[in-house]
């Protein structure tokens, strides 16, 4: 039986760049404006993908070490290749058990990725453990019940409307806590005092339909899977339906929405 997980493919590091690295790294630019994190502060990052944040702590935030871990090989390995900054050390890791020890960083952040760990509590619990006092917990998720990927949005709809099994795969469903009530229900769960929760939202424009529809082809990401799951047939209609959607001629201009957390460790 097909589960959700099962078009969770996030080893195709370059793939994933195409379809949501340009997206991450400018909300990840956004998020690091908000947080005003201090300088000379040593960064712990789970889920460090193809390293958006990562290669954006190094450029605005003056870190003195940035330690960035995920749970997939392949990940680490393309970001390490990408980001030559001798400030930067990638592990591959889990974010239920971070490789640092307790109280020894001042910084731990996570971007769009602590929706994917099996148990956010026990994540949001690890990121406690390795702060020092006065130290800042941080994360971001997108907004998915909320619709707030607009173009994974127009994807999920478009193939509930051809295979309403699809629905049960949309994050929107999979990740209903993904909300400003939500988070902050997690972080009190997790003993996370009165965290501050704030929208971001920037704009995701493609040049043409193509430009938007390629993506999906490139099987990185539980769209883009379960795109290139289905047969040449349903995936050419399931192209039509989109393009029908969003209209075959001109850019496509949508936007995105994220909801980012902070919460500084009492001194």
């Amino acid at each position: 039986m097909t589960s959700q997980a099962d078009y969770d493919a996030w080893n195709a590091g370059q793939s994933y760049d195409h379809y949501m690295g340009r997206w991450s790294r400018k909300v990840a630019s956004r998020f690091l404006d908000w947080l005003d994190a201090p300088d000379n502060a040593d960064w712990l990052e789970i889920g460090c993908g193809t390293g958006a944040l990562t290669s954006n702590i190094l450029e605005m935030c003056k870190p003195a070490s940035v330690l960035a871990t995920d749970a997939s090989e392949g990940f680490v390995a393309h970001a390490q290749d990408a980001i030559d900054d001798p400030r930067a050390t990638f592990i591959t890791a889990t974010a239920q058990e971070l490789p640092a020890a307790s109280r020894s960083v001042d910084v731990v952040t996570s971007g769009l990725v602590l929706n994917f760990v099996p148990d956010l509590k026990a994540g949001l619990l690890e990121m406690q453990r390795v702060l020092r006092r006065g130290g800042i917990l941080s994360f971001y998720v997108w907004d998915y019940p909320g619709g707030g990927i607009d173009f994974i949005d127009r994807f999920w709809k478009a193939a509930a409307s051809l295979d309403p099994k699809a629905a049960d795969l949309d994050e929107g469903a999979r990740f209903p806590f993904c909300t400003e009530d939500g988070l902050a229900g997690l972080c009190a769960e997790a003993g996370i005092d009165r965290p501050d929760v704030q929208a971001i939202t920037i704009a995701t424009e493609f040049p043409d339909f193509e430009a938007f529809w390629h993506p999906f082809t490139l099987g990185a990401g539980p769209a883009p899977g379960y795109c290139m799951s289905l047969s040449a047939e349903d995936r050419g209609a399931l192209k039509a339906r989109l393009a029908e959607t969003l209209g075959g001629h001109g850019p496509v201009k949508l936007s995105a929405r994220a909801w980012a957390v902070k919460s500084r460790i009492p001194e």
